[in-house]
């Protein structure tokens, strides 16, 4: 049997660093507008699943910055790990594989076409 998925926090703040270091207000900005604020996560969820995530090997703090302007001592910024980057492409395969089977029973409609490069 396989591993239990992420909690949908914890996918979502692996998405949200997915395209970079983040500190934590902007884990939470970036993942209400990644959701359509159809999640929002509070201080004690966020700061919660971080520290789970940080002792999974999921995400990990930055000491040093990829951008010197990020160097704002009072905030703590996280990323993405080898294993957090696994672990958010799985989910998102079961997750695709889950969205298929709702439209195949009309549950959902089709996906939006692809728009076209002009």
């Amino acid at each position: 049997m396989s591993k239990k998925p992420p909690t949908p926090a914890v996918f979502q703040i692996l998405l949200a660093l997915a395209d970079g270091e983040l500190h934590g207000y902007a884990i939470m900005q970036a993942v209400s507008d990644d959701t359509k604020n159809m999640l929002s996560m509070g201080p004690g969820t966020l700061y919660g699943a971080l520290k789970r995530m940080v002792d999974a090997g999921l995400v990990e703090e930055c000491r040093e910055h990829t951008d010197p302007g990020m160097n704002d001592e009072r905030r703590i910024y996280y990323r993405i790990t080898g294993h957090g980057r696994r672990v958010a492409a799985t989910e998102a395969e079961r997750m695709a594989v889950l969205v298929r089977s709702a439209r195949e029973k009309a549950l959902i409609g089709p996906a939006a076409p692809k728009a076209t490069p002009t």
